[in-house]
């Protein structure tokens, strides 16, 4: 069965954005890029909500057309473009490049997902959406992309919560820019 891995960069003080959406901060080189690039194009597809979506979807559909675009850039232009996508969102009414809009994270649904025939985990992303998924039980592992800097204020990745989720440290990894980045099963799988 596949996983849902969630991947996100956070501030070190737990931001994924500053206010008005900021994320300038965000250290992202080419060695740490090239990361990503060879992570999601092992997954099977990507998850995400209507604003993650609208963001991808606004510069990476054409962003290898750049003549300024650096070549992990370029591939991951590709790799976004060619993955299979699903948006969760009550008003989207259609996506392009490869999506499926989806209304509601239904647990049954996305066991379902889970088990299609295929290979690779399925990406997630979002702090809303994971905040869902996470409320249903359904993320296996948690890949933070912990950035060097506090921010102070902000979107946080996980929302205040009474409930307890022990967490097994799979991998660290520190990238020259500063970056590490923190692995983590959810404890007992899901």
């Amino acid at each position: 069965m596949r996983k849902i891995v969630l991947m996100m960069g956070v501030s070190l003080d737990g931001y994924i954005e500053g206010p008005d959406r900021d994320i300038s901060w965000h250290v992202v080189d080419e060695e740490l890029h090239q990361y990503f690039n060879d992570t999601i194009s092992q997954m099977g597809a990507l998850l995400g909500g209507r604003v993650t979506h609208e963001l991808m979807a606004a510069y990476w559909p054409t962003a290898d057309a750049d003549p300024d675009a650096s070549p992990v850039e370029v591939e991951f232009a590709r790799i976004w473009r060619d993955m299979p996508k699903y948006v969760y969102s009550r008003t989207l009414k259609s996506a392009d490049w490869n999506t499926t809009v989806v209304r509601e994270v239904v647990p049954a649904e996305v066991g379902a997902l889970k088990n299609q025939p295929g290979t690779g985990d399925l990406c997630l992303g979002g702090a809303d959406l994971a905040a869902s998924f996470l409320a249903h039980g359904l993320i296996d592992e948690i890949h933070l992309s912990v950035h060097p800097v506090l921010i102070g204020q902000g979107k946080p990745l996980f929302p205040d919560t009474d409930t307890l989720t022990p967490l097994r440290l799979l991998e660290t990894r520190r990238f020259g820019n500063g970056v590490v980045l923190l692995r983590y099963e959810v404890h007992g799988g899901r």
